[in-house]
């Protein structure tokens, strides 16, 4: 990596500040200014293209860079959800299991966030600092900013709170589905389709397609420029409700899902002979997993849309008023869609039904408790 050093105005000696130490090197004449120059030029395209991995990010960097910062975010950011998941999916489709299919989600969805987050980096070059900064990796846009924030301001509060509650959330439940996979061995949504090449390819793509509309709210965020978000004020009454929203609805997921593992583990060490959980938050709710789910990405849509909605913001983006509340909460309407119509409730409740439908405490515990929203008493 070049180090900036001042520029060749005259022959002789001139000092580089590294770190703490001073270290004299000798300047070009006049004369040769010009050459000294061309050479420096030579030498970082040849550096440039002897790298062939920082080829191909430029290349498709470029290929990608749209004028509208939504576009030029988005983008490659589906681009690369499909591309993760079809890695995943080729070989898992071929050796017909399941077992990686959350985990892939997971990793997936750490993936993008991460990306679109340092995708405005990449394409921009560094400012000078004066610094001398170690950095050869692939990514340099992505990490040396963030090593400099001290110097000026590169990401919104909400653009690191966004991505981190994802990655959390992300992490936290792929390990939780993985776990429980490697221990089952089968994972019962898969049963009809995993012999199926055609349909098990439909499942991954439509995991990829469930991954990109999630994680809208976090990659437009992500997209906006900081001198747009700086236009917001520091903290809205949305970002007071999301906060809340998202915080919530993690806890209320975590421990669902912690007291349907626990229940699980008590009935294989025959703590207890209940064929089904009625216990806890599954007493207020049938699935109040799902529930914290939905809750979860409400709460990130709620923040991303009070940010998109500001006028600096639409200024930059190209958004409109409407625009700009569809975009966010079109992740957790398709969440609760999903959830409640095609893979989620409607698969238990089959399954439930189909084996406790007889028993009359199964018929008392399905009346009186609701299928999402929990009752308060």
């Amino acid at each position: 990596m070049l180090r900036k050093g001042g520029d060749c105005r005259c022959a002789g000696t001139h000092v580089v500040m590294r770190g703490h130490s001073r270290q004299r090197r000798s300047l070009p004449s006049p004369t040769n200014c010009h050459s000294h120059r061309r050479e420096s030029k030579s030498s970082t395209t040849l550096t440039f293209h002897s790298n062939p991995d920082m080829t191909l990010l430029r290349s498709f960097l470029g290929f990608t860079n749209f004028r509208n910062p939504l576009l030029r975010t988005a983008t490659p950011s589906v681009f690369f959800a499909f591309a993760i998941q079809a890695a995943f999916a080729i070989p898992s489709v071929v050796a017909q299991t399941e077992k990686l299919y959350d985990f892939s989600g997971a990793l997936t969805y750490v993936s993008v966030t991460v990306l679109s987050l340092c995708l405005p980096w990449l394409r921009v070059p560094l400012p000078f600092t004066g610094e001398s900064i170690q950095n050869e990796g692939i990514a340099p846009g992505c990490l040396v900013p963030l090593r400099i924030a001290g110097r000026q301001a590169i990401l919104n509060w909400r653009q690191l709170v966004l991505s981190g509650a994802v990655t959390v959330w992300a992490t936290r439940l792929g390990s939780y589905l993985f776990l429980r996979i490697l221990k089952e061995g089968r994972d019962s949504r898969f049963e009809r389709i995993r012999h199926s090449w055609v349909n098990f390819s439909i499942a991954w793509m439509a995991q990829a397609t469930w991954i990109s509309v999630c994680l809208a709210p976090v990659v437009a965020i992500n997209s906006v420029p900081v001198s747009a978000l700086a236009g917001v004020p520091p903290v809205q009454l949305s970002d007071v409700i999301g906060l809340s929203l998202f915080v919530g609805g993690f806890v209320v997921e975590v421990i669902a899902d912690w007291q349907k593992y626990t229940w699980s583990e008590e009935k294989k060490r025959k703590v207890h002979d209940e064929e089904f959980l009625t216990r806890g938050l599954w007493s207020k709710s049938r699935h109040p997993n799902y529930f914290g789910e939905s809750v979860f990405w409400t709460g990130i849509a709620t923040v991303a849309a009070g940010a998109l909605s500001s006028a600096p913001v639409r200024s930059a983006t190209g958004l409109q008023s409407l625009g700009a509340l569809i975009l966010p909460y079109a992740s957790p309407a398709f969440t609760v869609f999903l959830l409640l119509k095609v893979s989620g409730v409607p698969l238990i409740e089959r399954k439930y039904d189909k084996r406790y439908g007889e028993r009359k405490d199964y018929q008392d515990w399905k009346k009186n408790t609701p299928m999402f929203i929990p009752k308060l008493l």
